[in-house]
């Protein structure tokens, strides 16, 4: 077999990742034809077929979904090595690749922009997807960190909960219960609810506290992002539930308004999150103890 070069890894591992050579190549600052080409050259090198073509679009073979499991060993090896040469630099070079849920984008990017201002020659990487999306990036080692709601138990990561992350419902500001007090769990669920899809972490936490109170939610509308989910909510078609910290601006402009509604909010965590034994490196212990600080002004 001949030599496989770890740029022919790394382009490998960025096409299975994205199912496709054009996102690829974007990703790789590479053209279109270069990304083929290499690929080309991987199979003809090991000689296994790695990608199966439907029209304009591709997937992986199952053999390259086995050789997936050790070209991301390889690549996760090179990254640490890599952090081990920058941390030798005093944290004043070298990359940091965060990822984040959807609710948690407005105040990540925040934090990560004032951390970016302490250290400029940081490259910083911020993936802001969905839950899914980040389990399947922690079941790859790809990012340094992650910040999310509850992680799941059966996974091997090590977690740490860096701040509140209160849940509450909202409405439009017109809507009729929004001057009533203390409003019973039975009366607020009698309204139609926008709701975020199944498998996200704020619909998990919702449906586990509402099982606990013997309560039902009415969807009208399902959302796959939190932004979606505000617009739908101002637009009247029924109440929300969102994470507090994704409605600042909303509030300040009376674009919504937090229903006070019994047994809410619900009180969830915020948790930065890494795979076990994954080496930490200084740029990231840094951003660690930056968000710590931060986040006590924020809560």
């Amino acid at each position: 077999m001949h030599q496989i070069s770890l740029k022919q890894i790394r382009i490998f591992e960025t096409v299975a990742r994205h199912q496709s050579h054009t996102k690829a190549a974007a990703v790789l600052h590479m053209t279109q034809p270069a990304v083929s080409m290499q690929m080309k050259q991987l199979e003809e090198n090991i000689g296994i077929k790695l990608i199966e073509r439907h029209g304009k679009s591709i997937t992986l073979t199952r053999e390259a979904q086995a050789l997936r499991l050790y070209t991301s060993s390889v690549l996760h090896s090179y990254r640490a090595l890599e952090n081990y040469v920058d941390d030798l630099k005093d944290c004043e070079q070298g990359n940091l690749i965060i990822s984040a849920t959807t609710t948690a984008n407005h105040f990540t990017s925040r934090i990560l922009s004032k951390f970016s201002r302490l250290h400029p020659n940081v490259n910083l990487s911020l993936d802001v997807t969905n839950r899914r999306t980040i389990l399947t990036q922690l079941e790859h080692n790809e990012p340094d960190q992650v910040i999310m709601g509850e992680p799941p138990e059966e996974m091997d990561l090590t977690s740490e909960i860096f701040m509140n992350n209160p849940l509450v419902i909202i409405a439009h500001p017109d809507h009729p219960l929004r001057d009533q007090k203390n409003i019973s769990l039975n009366k607020a669920f009698k309204e139609k609810f926008v709701i975020r899809e199944a498998g996200s972490g704020t619909r998990i936490a919702i449906e586990r506290h509402l099982k606990r109170y013997n309560a039902n939610c009415e969807s009208s509308l399902e959302m796959t992002s939190n932004e979606s989910l505000k617009h739908a909510v101002a637009a009247g078609f029924g109440l929300g539930i969102v994470s507090q910290h994704t409605i600042e601006l909303e509030l300040k402009s009376d674009y919504l308004c937090i229903l006070d509604v019994e047994s809410f909010p619900i009180l969830r965590h915020w948790h930065l999150v890494t795979r076990k034994g994954k080496p930490v490196s200084l740029i990231a212990s840094a951003f660690r103890e930056f968000l710590l600080e931060e986040c006590k002004q924020l809560s």
